[in-house]
């Protein structure tokens, strides 16, 4: 969300369209993996979607590339947390065992302290609880920057020169809103763990809607607000020392403590069904904690949020949430004669779309990461 006014900047206006193509996209192939779901009642996960379709192989393929944007994403919600609470207590240093940690390095620590009780939790119907209050963090930021519009003394700065379409930064733009829609991966897990799995289009549907008006919303005033110098993460141009900045960011830090045991939970699963232990509960524990640990290490060394979440989007969130389930709901129904011949024209033609997203948004993305070196 917070880098959604970013890549509205890297896209011009015109970019909205791709913005709402990209929304109704995502909607469609999660109802896709609902109807995956549905097929057979074996099938509680995503790897097991495609065992479904293509096998063991297919299990392991999305089981990789799954885990591994799972990961990307839980360690950018950490860099998030530590570059905005720098923003907030600037300057901060702690000594541990006689060594000095500051900055974002100190705050990503403090993050994951309070993070860690959440990974240990093994009913996502708990979770289910932390993440609504994410949303009203999400529906609180949004706010936040509405009122740093109204009482914003330089005025808009986009009004002043704003890009309409800018060819170049479409593949960065389209990267970044497919993360906006990137909870594939997890959908299988919310879809078993719900008691009313026949509403689960029905809770898709007005979560698309909502977090779309909302994603646009935050896109359309931060880039009104801070125009072309907008940020990969809009909060750090909100100026210090003000009370809707401290808002706009105490609000942005619930969203990463509220989803990252979520986020990690598939992770976790994997890694302990591999494992011979009889001892489930502490072994959960200690996978979770590793996790947490390994995720800490990277996010306190990456310092790129915006091209790390580029990348995240193109390379893997495009597989995850537009090429898996297209594929896997052909090669599940067609046999069975229950896909029709528009649905499959259309579904070709997100294929094509989120190939083209995934190669040019790849190399864009890591040409700039490579570029910071």
């Amino acid at each position: 969300m917070l880098s959604v006014s970013y890549a509205l900047s890297q896209g011009g206006w015109l970019s909205l369209a791709l913005f709402a193509l990209v929304g109704a996209i995502c909607y469609y192939t999660g109802k896709l993996i609902d109807r995956c779901m549905r097929a057979d009642e074996s099938v509680r996960s995503y790897p097991d979607i495609g065992q479904l379709a293509f096998g063991p192989h297919g299990r392991r393929a999305i089981g990789v590339i799954m885990y591994i944007e799972l990961y990307l994403v839980a360690v950018s919600f950490l860099i998030l947390e530590g570059d905005n609470l720098d923003k907030l207590f600037p300057g901060a240093t702690l000594y541990v065992a006689g060594c000095r940690v500051q900055g974002k390095q100190l705050f990503v620590l403090v993050a994951a302290a309070v993070i860690l009780p959440t990974t240990w939790l093994k009913d996502l119907s708990v979770l289910a609880y932390v993440s609504a209050v994410g949303l009203v963090a999400s529906a609180a930021l949004t706010a936040s920057l509405a009122w740093a519009a109204i009482a914003a003394e330089h005025g808009f700065h986009a009004t002043k020169a704003s890009t309409v379409l800018n060819v170049r930064g479409l593949p960065t733009s389209l990267s970044l809103y497919f993360v906006c829609f990137s909870g594939h991966g997890v959908f299988p897990t919310v879809y078993s763990s719900m008691k009313k799995k026949k509403d689960f289009p029905k809770v898709l549907l007005i979560s698309s809607v909502l977090c779309s008006l909302n994603y646009a919303l935050t896109a359309i005033l931060g880039y009104l607000l801070y125009g072309d110098d907008v940020q990969s993460q809009v909060t750090l141009n909100l100026p210090t020392g003000k009370m809707y900045t401290k808002v706009a960011i105490l609000t942005t830090l619930i969203n990463p403590l509220a989803k990252y045991a979520l986020v990690i939970q598939p992770i976790a699963e994997a890694i302990e069904a591999k494992l011979p232990v009889a001892e489930r509960g502490l072994t959960r524990v200690l996978i979770s904690t590793a996790v947490l640990a390994s995720t800490v290490v990277v996010a306190s060394t990456v310092p790129f949020f915006g091209y790390l979440m580029s990348f995240t989007g193109s390379s893997l969130n495009v597989i995850v949430a537009v090429l898996f389930p297209c594929l896997s709901y052909l090669k599940i129904y067609m046999p069975r004669s229950g896909v029709h011949r528009f649905e499959v024209v259309a579904i070709i033609g997100i294929l094509v779309i989120g190939v083209c997203v995934a190669v040019v948004g790849t190399y864009t993305s890591v040409h700039q990461i490579i570029g910071t070196f």
